[in-house]
């Protein structure tokens, strides 16, 4: 007894012989008729029967399951659907970690190296230069737009201050109607002292560290620039 074939045979280069249109008139598929068999829904019920005391009131009464609420609003407005997704922390690249050094992309700083510290909770990485070296004092940045080198620094234990409560600013605060017409200028943001005390105790561990490594201080003193004929695709950091 012979095997069954497929006639339709795949050819060199993992293309079948006969089309898909071609296999349906071959079959005759088009001489079948479709049946659909919808699915049964289950109607729920929506009101109950409740029994009425009293002679002239008929006994009984249909009242719906679902209170409908008493007020409505004067306009149709949308109501929010209910969101049970948890907020994760971003994933930090694998080329990233505490001690790396990076390359700024975008900000004040852009092409200046940086030391990262670690990730805050909130998912941004926290740099500094450190503000000794290169100037630039503790920053938070997203992980988008640095560059990671393979150019690494054994950092001590840092201090657990640093949180992103470090970088909140104060809201401000509301004119009256009083001092709605008084020309006051803003006043200038000033840096705490705690952020400054906070960035000498930093700079005082991470410098050290720095100077461990040959030739590296100068390294984050200088920018990231980039020549004629040279791609950053094509250069390893």
């Amino acid at each position: 007894m012979v095997a069954h074939k497929s006639r339709n045979i795949t050819l060199p280069g993992g293309v079948p012989k006969l089309s898909r249109s071609a296999v349906y008139r071959k079959r005759a598929l088009y001489k079948r008729k479709k049946v659909q068999t919808t699915p049964k829904k289950e109607t729920l019920p929506t009101h109950k029967t409740k029994q009425v005391q009293g002679e002239k009131n008929g006994g009984s009464r249909e009242v719906p399951l679902q209170k409908q609420p008493r007020f409505y609003p004067t306009e149709d407005c949308k109501k929010p659907l209910n969101n049970r997704r948890k907020v994760k922390q971003t994933k930090l690249r694998s080329t990233i970690s505490a001690g790396t050094v990076l390359i700024l992309l975008s900000g004040v700083h852009r092409g200046k190296r940086v030391v990262c510290l670690k990730q805050l909770p909130s998912g941004l990485l926290l740099v500094t230069g450190p503000y000794k070296i290169n100037g630039v004092p503790l920053r938070r940045v997203d992980q988008a737009y640095v560059i990671a080198t393979s150019t690494k620094v054994e950092l001590p234990a840092l201090p657990e201050s640093l949180t992103d409560g470090l970088f909140k600013r104060k809201g401000r605060p509301t004119k009256n109607e009083k001092e709605m017409f008084i020309d006051n200028t803003p006043e200038e943001p000033k840096i705490s002292a705690e952020k400054i005390a906070l960035q000498k105790e930093v700079d005082s561990l991470v410098v050290p560290a720095v100077k461990k490594v040959n030739m590296l201080q100068s390294y984050l003193r200088s920018r990231f620039t980039l020549t004629k004929g040279q791609y950053p695709h094509d250069l390893k950091f």
